[in-house]
């Protein structure tokens, strides 16, 4: 698992690949979605006390987007939503999910 700064918009998962130190901009994640855009991606609610505990998980098929204005309105949804993105705008690419599937618990 990798931890992500995400927007979810209608049935659209947006990332970007951020500012934060990193060996290569040739990440692990991009080199997968290009060899199969199938993906998963899942968001967890932890608590000490387990009776509060909840997941999401979105399946969908994935594409990279390096530049023009889908990487742009993916920047601009992001430092909109993470303060710490704002000061740093991430250059990208970005990861565009496209939900075909839903799962979460608990499903009520």
């Amino acid at each position: 698992m990798v931890p992500v700064v995400f927007v979810l918009e209608g049935q659209t998962v947006w990332l970007v690949v951020d500012e934060k130190p990193k060996r290569t901009r040739e990440l692990q994640r991009l080199v997968n979605i290009r060899f199969e855009p199938r993906v998963s991606l899942l968001v967890d609610g932890y608590d000490e006390d387990w009776r509060r505990l909840w997941w999401v998980r979105v399946d969908g098929r994935a594409r990279i987007v390096e530049d023009g204005p889908e990487l742009e309105r993916c920047v601009v949804l992001i430092a909109g939503r993470y303060a710490q993105e704002r000061e740093r705008r991430p250059i990208g690419p970005a990861i565009v999910v496209q939900v075909e599937r839903w799962r979460y618990w608990p499903d009520s």
